[in-house]
């Protein structure tokens, strides 16, 4: 299709990437749970928290997704800004001192948190697309996520940083020494300076999305949205949802997009969340820690270019190929555990997950309907984070598994890591099993489909 209009000459397009950018640049994130520490929570109270977040993000991620295609994907977003506003006021000014009062306000933050997440799901994507379409420039859907993934990652190196750097109550007391500021930097302090930066990024996130207008052509294409009060928007949206639903069931070469994307995410987010031991194992320092995850950001710089060009060049099946034994090698190249080298596996790891975030996005929105589009990105998101917290759960039996053979041998060694070095080494081998899982699935249900065979 012929077209004149950049895709980044619409509003929304370009509101869709600011909401992207100021939505996920989180201050805290380097220091999360350091700072959750120091603000009196114990260990295992962050791993409530961090629960509580997880539960309210899939209870709510379908629900959101089939209210944005009912009553409007911009009432979703700018509830998202909204709830990302009370969540870091409340972090802001929590009292301390007081535990479980203190408790109580965190644990608002993570359910809001887990809310603004499921609210902006599917809501964002959807009417960023279907202004795109509006203007018939669907195809260029990749360059939107080119341009996106390349400013969140540009983002994500300075708000690492950043964070980082303010929450030094050492660093920020010489830097001002030496700049003659004369303000008094403690502890106390610099806890909340990446939340209050946080919080501002909230409030810019708020301003872009009470700038969005909602594109006609979700509407138009659905069914209408209801004028009978709660009740029938509830009704609505169940109703959005079962047929959501029901065509992702219906539709092979969707359901394989969600599946191939969940086995790659639920695979490499696993690993992820133990970066750190790893970094400990292969002798890197912990100062290091901040610049790898830098380093690794700039991969967006690059990654994008490439996407595109094997996105419009191959089909869904040839980038399956080529991107599965990349994992293999990454996940594999890992148990060497390399001191220092052991980084380039994971940074291979970076790029196929980088490829596969775009990769799920541009042909799920392809074939989905605008009348259901935020629901089915929805459903997508909930499958991920499911197999995610599935695959949490097989790993803990693992663990458990692993200390307690040989006696106790490797319980006692636990602490110096050769429990998970061991752990480690099942990766490779069950990417293997799941990818054999997965191809003879995909043969069995696109036997009579050829979408994987065509090209973008």
């Amino acid at each position: 299709m012929s077209h004149t209009v950049s895709p980044f000459e619409i509003k929304n397009v370009r509101l869709f990437i600011a909401f992207k950018v100021f939505f996920n640049s989180r201050f805290y994130y380097p220091v999360l749970a350091i700072m959750f520490l120091d603000f009196g929570l114990s260990l295992s109270q962050f791993a409530l928290l961090n629960a509580a977040w997880a539960v309210s993000i899939v209870c709510l991620e379908v629900p959101s997704g089939a209210l944005a295609d009912v009553i409007g994907r911009r009432k979703l977003m700018v509830l998202a800004g909204v709830l990302m506003v009370i969540e870091l006021a409340l972090l802001c000014f929590a009292p301390r001192g007081n535990a479980d009062l203190l408790f109580g306000i965190f644990l608002v933050n993570r359910v809001l948190s887990g809310a603004a997440e499921a609210a902006a799901s599917g809501a964002d994507e959807a009417i960023a697309y279907d202004s795109l379409k509006a203007e018939g420039n669907e195809e260029d859907w990749d360059l939107v996520l080119r341009r996106q993934v390349r400013m969140e990652s540009l983002t994500r190196i300075g708000s690492t940083l950043l964070g980082a750097a303010v929450y030094d109550a050492v660093l920020m007391q010489s830097a001002s020494d030496y700049l003659g500021l004369g303000i008094s930097f403690s502890q106390d302090v610099t806890l909340r300076l990446p939340l209050f930066l946080t919080f501002m990024m909230a409030l810019c996130t708020l301003y872009v999305v009470l700038q969005i207008k909602e594109p006609p052509a979700p509407q138009s294409d659905a069914a209408g949205s209801p004028d009978g009060g709660i009740w029938e928007i509830s009704k609505e949206a169940f109703r959005v949802t079962f047929q959501a639903g029901r065509w992702i069931l219906k539709t092979p070469f969707a359901m394989m997009i969600i599946l191939g994307g969940l086995f790659f995410d639920h695979i490499m987010r696993m690993l992820g969340t133990m970066n750190s031991q790893y970094f400990r194992l292969i002798d890197l320092p912990e100062a290091s820690y901040g610049l790898i995850g830098s380093a690794r950001s700039l991969l967006g710089l690059l990654v994008p270019s490439l996407a595109v060009l094997m996105l419009r060049r191959f089909t869904p099946q040839k980038n399956l190929f080529i991107i599965a034994p990349l994992a293999f090698l990454g996940l594999y190249g890992m148990t060497f555990f390399w001191p220092y080298w052991g980084l380039a596996p994971l940074f291979l790891l970076a790029v196929v997950m980088q490829f596969v975030s775009m990769a799920v996005s541009f042909y799920l929105n392809r074939i989905t309907r605008s009348s259901q589009r935020a629901t089915v990105l929805s459903f997508k998101g909930l499958s991920f984070n499911l197999a995610y917290g599935l695959i949490g759960v097989m790993y803990a039996v693992l663990l458990a598994h692993l200390k307690g053979k040989d006696g106790g041998a490797l319980r006692e060694a636990a602490e110096t890591g050769r429990v998970f070095i061991e752990s480690v080494g099942w990766f490779p081998w069950y990417f293997l099993a799941m990818f054999a899982g997965l191809l003879l699935f995909g043969a069995y249900i696109l036997h009579n489909s050829d979408n994987h065979r065509q090209a973008g």
